[in-house]
C-alpha cells in the first residue's frame, strides 16, 4: 500500500490517473490502439503533461510499479490504462486502515 500512496503523492501522476479514467474525453483518436481497450500512447500523455517523453515515462513507470496502471506495447509504443481492480482494492484498504 505504501508504494501506491507514494505514487499518488504527485500532481502529474494524479492528473494522469484522472485523464485515464475517461481517455476519450482527454485524448485525440490514435492511429494504433484503442483509447479504451488498449490505453493511451505515452507520447500523448507526455504532450498533455507538457513534459518530455522520458519525464512522463518516469511518472508512468511509478504508477505501473504501484499497480495503478498497466502498459501494453503495440509496435514501438507503450499504451497505458488504469487498473480499476487494483485501484478499487487500494480504496478498500485505505478505508479499512484509516
Amino acid at each position: 500500500m505504501l508504494t501506491s500512496l507514494r505514487a499518488l503523492a504527485s500532481e502529474p501522476r494524479l492528473r494522469i490517473l484522472d485523464w485515464l479514467k475517461d481517455p476519450v474525453a482527454h485524448f485525440p483518436p490514435q492511429v494504433d490502439g484503442d483509447l479504451v481497450e488498449d490505453g493511451v500512447c505515452s507520447i500523448f500523455i507526455a504532450t498533455k503533461l507538457g513534459m518530455t517523453q522520458p519525464s512522463a515515462t518516469a511518472h508512468l513507470k511509478i504508477l505501473e510499479r504501484a499497480g495503478l496502471i498497466r502498459g501494453t506495447k503495440i509496435k514501438q509504443w507503450v499504451f497505458y490504462r488504469r487498473d480499476e481492480t487494483r485501484i478499487a482494492e487500494l480504496k478498500r484498504t485505505i478505508e479499512r486502515e484509516l
